[in-house]
């Protein structure tokens, strides 16, 4: 199971954009609004440098990152809940996604229509929440007025979100995330907040913990040799926002080396059991006896599995134990 963060906003406001910096590929980017219509999906490398330092150690013959999916949807416009623009399409796509990132416009002029008609990233935002939250708000009548005449604790719950999102409230403020997976809510979902601006216009800074990107400048960027960016002084903060993507979903890293010959890292939300990352790597590793844990710190600092092991170092751990972020497993079948 992969996790995937949904890239949303209103038309024209860098999102193939953003995706193809993402990727490293081309994608179909216009001036005008709904172009990406069949949304462009992209595994990406999690940047980490706990896994390098640990092939440095390992010598490992191969390398292999964990990843996160991006999914580029079409832009979204005000009345996109009733299906307004591309907005049903828009919208199932996102119900997929583990998070929402929206990328709000902050660069004006350069011959890209835009549809809201002034630079104003607070109510960009609010226009694409208020669409996501007029679509739960349609999900959550018709599943209260299907279960109408159930009395159970669930038919309850559903009805006093009803009301609460009826006040403006997001779902992942007070549902149980169990309901919040089982129905796919849009405001059930972790949001991320990107602002491309262009360095020259001014803007208010929305009520929000955003990071600012210069998407234009990081594509012009692609075409350069390394160190023609290291002369001009560039640095990417491409992978500060994927980073920031992995974060915002809860989740951690454990790593597996194989026994010297790959060194791998997986993903897990946090909170898992090792009965789960065993389920990652192989169906057949749910039926394991044990698993050796050593966490990344201390393989560090002992520098390495063997040296470690002779050490005394090494958990031995049972299906109960839970996994945590830098954890180096191996399972004993």
């Amino acid at each position: 199971m992969s996790f995937s963060v949904g890239i949303c906003g209103l038309p024209n406001v860098g999102k193939s954009t953003l995706f193809k910096v993402l990727t490293k590929r081309e994608v179909k980017i216009s001036p005008k609004p709904f172009t990406t219509i069949s949304p462009n999906v992209g595994k990406i490398e999690v940047p980490d440098e706990r896994l390098k330092k640990i092939a440095e150690i390992v010598q490992p013959e191969k390398v292999t990152p964990t990843q996160i999916e991006f999914i580029d949807v079409a832009g979204l416009i005000k009345g996109a809940h009733k299906g307004e623009g591309l907005g049903n399409q828009f919208l199932a796509h996102l119900r997929n996604c583990d998070a929402i990132l929206e990328v709000i416009r902050c660069f004006g002029g350069e011959g890209i229509e835009n549809v809201l008609g002034e630079i104003n990233p607070q109510k960009e935002i609010e226009i694409l929440e208020t669409e996501l939250l007029m679509k739960d708000l349609e999900t959550l009548e018709k599943l209260v007025k299907t279960r109408k005449d159930k009395k159970d604790k669930e038919a309850e719950i559903l009805k006093k979100s009803l009301e609460e999102v009826s006040k403006g409230k997001k779902l992942i403020d007070f549902l149980d995330e169990s309901l919040l997976k089982k129905y796919q809510f849009l405001t059930g979902k972790k949001f991320i907040y990107l602002l491309n601006i262009n360095g020259k216009t001014s803007f208010e800074k929305p009520k929000v913990d955003f990071l600012e990107i210069n998407l234009k400048e990081e594509e012009e960027m692609m075409e350069l040799s390394e160190k023609e960016r290291e002369e001009l002084g560039f640095k990417s903060k491409i992978e500060n926002l994927i980073e920031k993507c992995y974060k915002s979903l809860d989740l951690i890293t454990f790593y597996t080396i194989a026994k010297g010959k790959e060194a791998k890292a997986w993903t897990l939300k946090k909170g898992s059991s090792i009965l789960e990352a065993a389920e990652k790597i192989h169906s057949d590793f749910k039926k394991f006896i044990k698993a050796e844990v050593l966490n990344f710190e201390t393989f560090l600092k002992e520098g390495g599995w063997e040296k470690a092991k002779k050490e005394g170092k090494i958990k031995i751990v049972g299906k109960d134990y839970q996994v945590e972020d830098g954890d180096i497993i191996e399972f004993k079948i």
